[in-house]
């Protein structure tokens, strides 16, 4: 029986059009006291109390971690706190660090930084001889010119450590390389100041990208489901949808497991949540990166319409120190398309097609309001007007509803300078 004081802290709480769902499952679970940068509004039904405190103090250029760490303090002092998660990329070294001063369960600061900077992590998955591509970290445009040759084109390039495939950029040869570097080095300044500054040059591989949420339970990992990813916009690489199948064979591939386990394993990830993407190359499984947090683009909640698991709650029940529930419940296919402008655009009007005009659509949402700016890379990322759900006993039904339902969302707009 939880006791009424107790209080699982979670920190940040992300846009609800993407992230409500995780909340009000981990809810379910456990009461919930939500540390914030504003007061909530749709997250209060989901959440015993909250505090407001600055996320990023931006004045030091790094994440306000001693004021958010003396908010958790003060919370203890009133209540017992059971734990602690976050789905926000920004905050996971802050709730890893929340977690070893209070003694909770969870990530530790060093295995949550191993994940969060995409050079450590290259550096510790090369340490123990996984698969990796040739690389380097350069801060400088001259260091960046001087790596370049022992890299080799084509090359890719990323900032260090932005999430959603922001500023990644492909290089084919040195003519693009300048440019290219300046606009991967700008686009890390989006995100936690942390880790501004610094971008990673990469062979340049090629395969199909899957990604994979999964947990970690005393080091021991298990995947819950894998999304295979969709890009596009070349030479960067814009992720416009994503598909999960409960009945992936790839989830009992034993090279792809002995990938997995092993990375988790050199990252010292010991109890945690985790989202690893994975390049599939003619050597075999190559880790792209691993992200200390569920994954976006609402592919948790892919895997629950798909399998039946609840991301939130497992995730609520890692950060109480529990091993979770893994059973599936469900047995089909289930996807996301995003659909994007032709051009960079001023949006004037999105329709979307309705729930009951194609088979197995579950959502069609219009995400870009009248006015807004779309611009696609390298002048904006996830510039989406609208994006579609649909879930089907198999995948190919799924992809035949996605391209339908995707094509029946439209855009009136004008287009920009």
């Amino acid at each position: 029986m939880t006791a009424q004081t107790d209080a699982l802290l979670v920190i940040g709480s992300g846009q609800q059009r993407y992230r409500e769902y995780l909340l009000a499952s981990a809810a379910e679970r456990h009461p919930l006291w939500l540390i914030d940068a504003a007061e909530p509004t749709w997250q209060r039904p989901h959440v015993a109390g909250f505090s407001v405190v600055p996320l990023l103090d931006r004045a030091r250029l790094v994440p306000d971690r001693e004021r958010i760490l003396a908010t958790a303090e003060e919370i203890a002092a009133s209540r017992r706190i059971a734990g602690v998660f976050t789905y926000d990329e920004t905050m996971v070294t802050t709730a890893a660090l929340i977690a070893e001063k209070l003694g909770l369960p969870g990530l530790t600061v060093d295995g949550a930084d191993r994940c969060r900077n995409k050079h450590r992590t290259r550096s510790a998955l090369t340490l123990v001889g996984l698969p990796q591509p040739r690389f380097a970290l350069a801060y400088t445009l001259k260091e960046a010119r001087e790596a370049a040759p022992a890299v080799g084109f084509p090359m890719v390039l990323k900032p260090r450590g932005m999430g959603a495939s922001i500023g990644v950029v492909r290089v084919d040869d040195p003519a693009a390389f300048d440019d290219s570097f300046t606009m991967a080095e700008q686009a890390g300044h989006g995100g936690s100041p942390d880790y501004e500054g610094g971008v990673l040059l990469e062979e340049y591989m090629t395969g199909p990208e899957i990604s994979i949420d999964g947990v970690c339970v005393d080091g021991v990992y298990e995947p819950m489901f894998i999304a295979h990813k969709q890009t596009g916009f070349e030479p960067y690489f814009e992720e416009t949808g994503h598909v999960v199948d409960a009945a992936d064979d790839l989830l009992t591939d034993p090279d792809l497991l002995h990938v997995l386990r092993s990375a988790h394993e050199a990252l010292r990830v010991s109890t945690g949540i985790t989202h690893t993407e994975v390049l599939f190359t003619e050597r075999g499984p190559v880790v792209v990166e691993v992200n200390a947090r569920l994954g976006g683009d609402l592919i948790p909640w892919l895997g629950e319409l798909a399998t039946g698991i609840r991301p939130g709650r497992v995730a609520a029940e890692l950060a109480l120190g529990e091993r979770p529930d893994l059973t599936r419940t469900e047995h089909r296919t289930a996807g996301i398309r995003f659909t994007y402008p032709p051009r960079d655009c001023r949006v004037q009007e999105v329709s979307v097609p309705s729930v009951d005009s194609v088979e197995g659509l579950l959502r069609a949402e219009a995400i870009a309001d009248e006015g807004t700016e779309l611009r696609l890379p390298p002048g904006g990322y996830l510039s989406r007007y609208a994006y579609v759900v649909c879930a089907a006993p198999e995948r190919t039904a799924c992809e035949r509803s996605l391209d339908e339902a995707a094509g029946g969302a439209h855009l009136t707009s004008v287009p920009l300078d």
